[in-house]
């Protein structure tokens, strides 16, 4: 076995067989079952990209699905893994459809009756697991999960295991015609995909840190910065201090950031209104974008009681979205009881998508005073809901606070707390060097000082403004675009 043309010892090959043999023990191997599939529209998806949702058919009729795709059709391919995944997929959805094209979701984790689904969904229940387990073990993070993030999923061998697991997963392709559009934006769509026999293949990489585990041969490897690029083109650590064959130049693709359109195309406005409302000396809006496992709660906790105050005083305005889990926002009420208090006001936001969606536009052009005063609670059980509204709130907020993931990425000045996993340090890094954010904030305590210093300082943030601004005009946030169009091949 190869992969780019670097031989893959016999050792590690036979582990990656054991480990398919594994799975098809546990889940069963149905690569000879045939999945019909369809289209369904989707109650957040279709209205904003005009996107629709592949499913599966219960009937047993193959005649629909070729027939409702066309020429304008596009898959993304991706699943649900937290949310990074599906934003990313949201974004090109977005400049897909800016294009005049029509995306396709195709989520291989939410096809329950196949082994494809089963075997995505042990896999992401073990990184959760192994997350959540970070937040709360100081020794396991540092023996396991940080090694296992940043150099574990950095080999090459690595790959190979998940190559081989991936030939399990393209009965699901079987309908899809071979030449369609096809975008994956994590990689076991695109070895999937590859594996099925599509020959249009975009492989979105997400992550600043350049890991094996991203790989697909045969696919376009599209990367958001010239620090992965130069990683991943030669391969650099994937085999310990090993100088690797290097990639091919067709097969590695900077694009910049993949953004969404509605984001990119109002940076400017946005970033205007947040400059105003510095020099009238509105409330800052504040975006807390919280994981479901509700990691790292004693950060947001933290930045959350030191706001309080600021909140009283018509200095802050808060946005919480506790994505689709209510024990999220159980659990800050349970961490800071000064919530319940009457001085204090909270407006909930809960399982009503045309209000939440008529809320974050009146915050946007700023129509509704009050929503930029008090506390703001949003959950959505529907996850495309949950992860969408923040794309909506952080064009309307003035600092997004998140761990330094796909958010690393967006156009909006941001304050990153601590990573979960090694590989996540680089989305701060890059940040922080485009001067759009922070740098990362290690304990509760420097967060907290760091969200005072800005209240104190909102100059601060009007500089990440002009920052995003100076970034937008030489293209840094295209990079949705320009996969889209290398999957339609598109040459500009």
């Amino acid at each position: 076995m190869k992969i780019f043309n670097n031989e893959i010892s016999n050792k590690d090959y036979k582990k990656a067989l054991k480990e398919q043999k594994k799975f098809i023990r546990k889940f069963s191997d149905d690569r000879k079952a045939e999945y019909h599939l369809a289209l369904q529209d989707n109650q957040v998806l279709t209205p904003a990209f005009n996107c629709k949702t592949i499913v599966t058919k219960k009937d047993d009729k193959n005649d629909t699905f070729a027939s409702e795709m066309n020429d304008k059709s596009l898959v993304i391919g991706n699943i649900r893994m937290g949310f990074g995944h599906y934003r990313i997929s949201m974004a090109m959805a977005s400049a897909a459809a800016s294009l005049g094209y029509q995306p396709l979701w195709f989520d291989l984790n939410s096809f329950s009756e196949t082994t494809c689904t089963k075997i995505i969904g042990y896999q992401n229940d073990l990184y959760s697991l192994g997350s959540r387990l970070s937040q709360k073990s100081k020794l396991f993070n540092k023996l396991f999960w940080e090694p296992m993030n940043y150099e574990g999923f950095k080999k090459l061998s690595y790959n190979a295991k998940d190559q081989i697991n991936a030939q399990l997963m393209t009965p699901l392709f079987r309908e899809i015609p071979k030449e369609t559009p096809f975008i994956a934006t994590h990689v076991w769509p695109s070895q999937a995909a590859i594996h099925a026999g599509m020959t249009n293949v975009v492989n979105a990489i997400p992550d600043n840190w350049p890991m094996g585990l991203h790989l697909s041969e045969g696919a376009v490897h599209t990367i958001q910065t010239h620090n992965a690029y130069w990683g991943y083109r030669m391969l650099s650590g994937f085999d310990g201090k090993k100088i690797l064959n290097p990639m091919d130049e067709k097969s590695l693709v900077w694009t910049g950031h993949y953004i969404d359109h509605e984001i990119v195309s109002n940076i400017e406005a946005d970033c205007a209104k947040r400059i105003a409302r510095i020099k009238d000396g509105k409330p800052l809006r504040f975006l807390f974008t919280i994981g479901g496992a509700g990691a790292q709660g004693e950060f947001f906790a933290a930045m959350i009681k030191t706001l309080l105050p600021y909140v009283k005083e018509n200095k802050a305005c808060i946005y919480i979205n506790c994505g689709d889990y209510e024990n999220v926002w159980t659990m800050l009420n349970n961490m800071i009881p000064e919530l319940g208090d009457k001085s204090v006001m909270v407006t909930r936001h809960f399982n009503d998508w045309k209000e939440e969606l008529d809320f974050a536009k009146a915050a946007i052009d700023g129509s509704d005073k009050d929503s930029g005063y008090g506390i703001h609670a949003f959950c959505n059980k529907d996850i495309f809901a949950a992860v969408y509204i923040t794309n909506l709130l952080m064009r309307a907020s003035d600092l997004l606070i998140t761990k330094p993931s796909e958010l690393a990425f967006y156009p909006v000045p941001k304050l990153f707390i601590r990573r979960i996993g090694g590989h996540e340090m680089w989305g701060a890094i890059h940040s922080a060097e485009l001067g759009d954010g922070t740098t990362e904030c290690e304990s509760p305590e420097y967060a907290s000082a760091m969200v005072k210093k800005l209240i104190e300082e909102p100059a601060l943030i009007e500089g990440m403004c002009n920052s995003i601004i100076a970034q937008k005009k030489i293209g840094t946030y295209d990079g949705a675009y320009k996969a889209v169009k290398i999957a339609l091949g598109i040459n500009d």
